[in-house]
């Protein structure tokens, strides 16, 4: 897989040469087309070993009884994740572009999570902040939405059962400034670096896909994304994209 180093080294070179371009290019194409065979093809009979034990727990209720069956069902289902999750992240540079309300995006993300929240009967403590005004935007609505959603689910993850979260957006000259603030555990110092490292977690059952993901979908757009945390107080990621 290619970090992001390499991938700054490649463009570089891009930059310098029209002949080069052309063949990393060619070989950017072909990687990524390896990584999501790859992921397909290992996908797919995983699914199916999945869908089978299922049917099987529905059909003989004891099998749940069976030392490690739980533990066996949970990291098949983390494997499903992770490449459904690699699969996402190779392909997080491909954006669809179209026209939208940015202020009616995040509002609707908003509502959603409100309501995720209501769901589970938790005590955490959820508000929003989105200016109005903030006009048209052009992106890839989808992946934005997966974004926000993964630092908002990231947020929750922080706070645990009771907390607050905070999600804030408003135009700022020719950027859209938006941010996910929360009062949960909070990021130590010595993680900071690398919090947005491929496949590195610090999280139970975590992939290490989630912030390395949302980077490279806001970088695709222009944008870019921090995080500024205090630990036992909170975080808070910004992320800016230019209109």
């Amino acid at each position: 897989m290619l970090t992001d180093v390499d991938i700054n080294k490649m463009n570089r070179l891009m930059e310098e040469n029209k002949d080069v371009k052309q063949i990393i290019s060619q070989l950017l194409e072909n990687h990524h087309t390896a990584v999501s065979m790859i992921a397909h093809e290992i996908r797919n009979p995983l699914t199916l070993v999945s869908s089978s034990l299922q049917i099987m727990e529905v059909q003989h209720p004891e099998v749940k009884e069976f030392h490690n069956w739980k533990q066996t069902m949970e990291d098949i289902q983390f494997m499903c994740d992770l490449l459904n999750e690699l699969s996402s992240f190779n392909n997080s540079n491909t954006l669809h572009h179209s026209v939208f309300s940015i202020e009616k995006l995040l509002k609707n993300i908003a509502v959603s999570f409100a309501i995720s929240l209501d769901a589970s009967d938790c005590d955490i403590e959820f508000s929003s902040r989105i200016s109005q005004g903030m006009g048209d935007f052009t992106g890839d609505k989808i992946k934005l939405e997966e974004v926000l959603l993964n630092l908002l689910q990231n947020a929750r993850d922080a706070v645990g059962e009771s907390g607050s979260i905070c999600l804030s957006a408003e135009r700022s000259a020719d950027d859209i400034v938006i941010q996910c603030r929360d009062n949960g555990c909070g990021i130590p110092a010595d993680h900071m670096t690398r919090i947005f490292d491929m496949f590195v977690t610090y999280k139970e059952n975590g992939t290490g896909l989630g912030l390395p993901f949302a980077r490279r979908i806001i970088e695709a757009h222009g944008g870019f994304i921090t995080v500024d945390s205090v630990l036992g107080e909170g975080s808070t990621f910004t992320v800016t994209l230019p209109i």
